[in-house]
């Protein structure tokens, strides 16, 4: 089911876009678009023009054949799509005549209502826009994964079991956050340390697929892992 939101399939496509590439193309802008609101306003742009810039991006990004010339050697999602932006930002906006909201289009439907309020949250005295743009980035590829897994739970009719386990899915949690977990799931302790486990494992396995899903090679994975959390300590 997650096939088409792969970026292969975007890069396969190459000069000659497909339905399949378009709607991979599109799903990965709505996974991924919040980090580039965020790079923008580390900019200094306002929070009403970080909405104009990104939704006009959003609409040229979509509209034209960004990937003409594209290569393996540029098989980050991450890497391509901040590329692009800052092209956009530099060579582009002043022509776009400030349309607002992409021009009356709406290729996206984005939650501006909440994106100033987490912007706002996540702020810290961070100077480097770019280094803003990968720790959200993270984060939002953080938010995807919890989102499947709790999607499979729930097809397994164990959403109850996810919402009590998934604080363990971070370290630091103790054994007597686990008993208290097992008390009130009404489950044996062993019983929980095997659920909790076996929860992060798979947590694991999807986080790893979801990175996959932006690269071209998929031997990538952990250097992506690497550059993408190590944004947290920065």
């Amino acid at each position: 089911m997650f096939a088409t939101t792969h970026w292969t399939v975007v890069l396969a496509a190459g000069k000659r876009a497909t339905p399949q590439s378009d709607g991979a193309l599109e799903q990965l802008c709505r996974t991924y678009w919040f980090p580039l609101y965020a790079y923008v306003r580390r900019r200094g742009h306002t929070k009403e023009d970080a909405e104009d810039l990104t939704q006009a991006f959003f609409a040229r990004f979509l509209a034209k054949n960004y990937l003409a010339g594209l290569s393996a050697e540029r098989g980050r999602f991450r890497a391509f799509l901040l590329a692009s932006l800052k092209h956009f930002l530099i060579n582009d906006w002043k022509k776009s005549q400030c349309q607002k909201r992409g021009g009356g289009e709406a290729p996206l439907s984005l939650d501006w209502q909440t994106a100033d309020t987490k912007f706002q949250v996540a702020a810290t005295n961070e100077p480097s826009p770019d280094k803003v743009f990968d720790r959200e980035w993270a984060l939002a590829l953080l938010a995807k994964v919890i989102e499947r897994l709790q999607k499979e739970c729930e097809a397994d009719g164990k959403a109850k079991l996810f919402e009590q386990l998934k604080i363990f899915l971070t370290a630091g949690k103790s054994e007597t956050a686990q008993r208290e977990t097992a008390k009130t799931l009404g489950m044996e302790e062993g019983a929980v340390r095997v659920a909790v486990h076996r929860l992060r494992k798979r947590y694991r396995n999807l986080l790893r697929d979801q990175i996959a899903q932006t690269l071209s090679d998929a031997a990538d994975v952990d250097e992506e892992m690497r550059a993408l959390f190590g944004a947290f300590s920065a």
